[in-house]
């Protein structure tokens, strides 16, 4: 069926440089002395080393696990020993290292034993777990985990599937291959995905100079003949790769900036991302090999077929490097980045290893003054205005550079190639995106130190507080003040006044001076039998006054008489 296109604003058109490497099938490359595997190979957390140096792995065997949800397990591409655990060189641009497990192959290229899994059956969810227990990420270059992207999106869900196998960057043709050998799996796992996104259709989109891959997609599509899986042939125009231009070309759609294309109903995956996700699940095949594309300044270019961790040196081994090589770049002649050794192993970010020459890539020109022709703004397939970044870019302002959205700019090289003054725009966007990101980093780590100094004066704070608190605690549990004297028991006849505490301790205390009180009147009776008769008669007749004074009081009269106060004076 006919299917309206669409365009993107910019763009150009390279030379495609793409023969060469489309010539000859792809080939299997042997396993090399070592496999470098660095843990690291994706966007998010880096894995768990599972292995120990001295360790034998099998074929398939997780060797890092995935580090939270936005991470992705590594595998072991081969039997083999376990050799060493350490940092080791990088396929980056900064030419730093990254830990990394070190396999010796044994040559026996035992696998391990795999576990049934039934994909059919399982939930969305645990089909996710698997596909990052598998190590599946996307291999269009961004290797974003592939089970976040296949979660379920927003309220209004997924609408469209987009397949990218345009593959716009002069000289790669990793996709153009994989697309005419593998094109019914490919499908078979884009269907895969529809169903995971619960999606109403399947676009997959091919440029036109890639007429063997387009053919083999439509005939393998029309043997799966799925009414909502669509092959469309779209015009070759760079970089018409872009998930955001190959989802306006197929659908219209133009994500702005600050947007993704999930909020509009479209998600995009790679054609080997998709072919992926079918051996994971189908064959229980984790992702430990790749299509890698060798071109440019060798004597066979190629597509290898290649076990992750090789070391590239090994790779251009077998493509035959010439010894006028001057640089090597991972990546296309567009938005590649040179490598910093031969001694890097092959990722699975790595989808073309291209050599350069004097003669294939002429040094560039001298870089002369903007003259604000405006021709960077006119190619710019992000509809930004890159002379302006340019100058806040060079100038440090990175504040205003985020004005100018600069971190929509994909790096896709096109205002450089364009550029009449031969600046090389990208990289001082490549610069000033760097310096952002290591300015947040030390926000970051100065927040966090923050946050700790507060929370360390908070906690002595509140440590002084229940300190004060119990010794607060501790005071009033100590007993009171002695009752006043018109709390104590009335004398002997009397009727005896309540207590003002109610405390039990306090009660009891005066319960126990009551009995002393008493003993010592008993006592103090007895005493009076080594007295005289007439002094024992006068100790009579007082005892007998007091006896009278409290009968009084206790019955309210409130009245003494003088005889009776005087009675109360001690004798002579």
């Amino acid at each position: 069926m006919l299917r309206k296109l669409f365009s993107f604003n910019g763009g150009v058109k390279p030379d495609p440089n793409k023969s060469a490497s489309t010539r000859e099938p792809i080939a299997r490359l042997p396993l090399p002395p070592q496999l470098i595997i660095p843990l690291h190979q994706h966007i998010g957390g880096t894995p768990r080393p599972l292995v120990k140096v001295g360790d034998r792995v099998l074929h398939g065997q997780r060797i890092g696990a995935a580090d939270g949800n936005v991470s992705s397990a590594v595998h072991a591409p081969t039997s083999g020993h376990v050799v060493a655990i350490e940092p080791r060189l990088m396929p980056h641009a900064s030419g730093l290292s990254s830990m990394a497990v070190v396999i010796e192959p044994d040559g026996q290229d035992q696998r391990i034993e795999r576990e049934p899994f039934d994909w059919h059956a399982a939930t969305p969810g645990e089909v996710r777990d698997y596909l990052r227990d598998a190590g599946v990420v996307g291999l269009g270059g961004a290797v974003f985990p592939s089970h976040l992207k296949l979660a379920p999106g927003k309220a209004g869900g997924t609408d469209t599937l987009v397949l990218n196998g345009a593959e716009c960057e002069p000289f790669i043709t990793c996709d153009d291959m994989l697309m005419r050998s593998e094109a019914e799996d490919i499908l078979r796992g884009a269907l895969v995905m529809q169903k995971m996104l619960a999606a109403k259709q399947v676009l997959v989109g091919v440029e036109d100079n890639k007429p063997e891959a387009a053919a083999a997609l439509k005939a393998a599509a029309a043997a799966l003949n799925h009414p909502s899986l669509d092959v469309v042939v779209v015009p070759t125009r760079y970089p018409a790769g872009g998930a955001k231009q190959l989802i306006r070309v197929l659908t219209g759609i133009e994500v702005p900036h600050g947007s993704r294309s999930t909020d509009y109903g479209v998600q995009c995956f790679n054609v080997a991302t998709a072919l992926a996700v079918w051996n994971a699940l189908e064959h229980g095949e984790p992702l430990t090999r790749r299509i890698v594309t060798v071109a440019g300044n060798v004597d066979r270019p190629r597509n290898f077929d290649v076990a992750i961790g090789t070391p590239i040196g090994f790779v251009f081994e077998h493509a035959g490097l010439k010894p006028d090589t001057d640089k090597l770049i991972m990546g296309g002649p567009m938005m590649g980045i040179p490598l910093p050794g031969v001694e890097a192993p092959v990722v699975k970010a790595t989808n073309c290893l291209l050599a350069s020459s004097p003669a294939l890539f002429p040094p560039p020109e001298p870089e002369l003054p903007c003259i604000r022709c405006g021709e960077c703004a006119r190619a710019c397939p992000a509809d930004l205005q890159p002379f302006e970044l340019y100058w806040h870019s060079r100038a440090r302002n990175f504040g205003r550079a985020q004005e100018y959205h600069l971190f929509d700019c994909i790096e896709c090289g096109c205002c450089a190639y364009v550029c009449p003054s031969h600046i090389p725009l990208v990289d001082y966007y490549r610069y000033a995106k760097s310096e952002i990101w290591a300015r947040e980093r030390d926000k970051d780590a100065a927040d966090s130190a923050r946050e700790r100094f507060e929370f360390r004066n908070w906690r002595a704070e509140r440590e002084k507080e229940e300190k004060a608190a119990k010794l607060a605690a501790r005071s009033a549990a100590k007993p009171a003040a002695k009752p006043a004297a018109t709390d104590a028991p009335a004398a002997e006849g009397g009727t005896a006044t309540a207590p003002a505490a109610e405390d039990p301790k306090k009660a009891l205390i005066e319960a126990a001076m009551a009995r002393a009180k008493a003993q010592k009147e008993a006592v103090a009776a007895k005493n009076t039998d080594t007295l005289t008769p007439a002094q024992q008669a006068q100790v009579e007749a007082t005892e007998a006054r007091r006896k009278l004074a409290a009968d009084m009081v206790a019955t309210g009269s409130g009245e003494t008489t003088s005889e009776t106060a005087t009675a109360d004076k001690p004798t002579e």
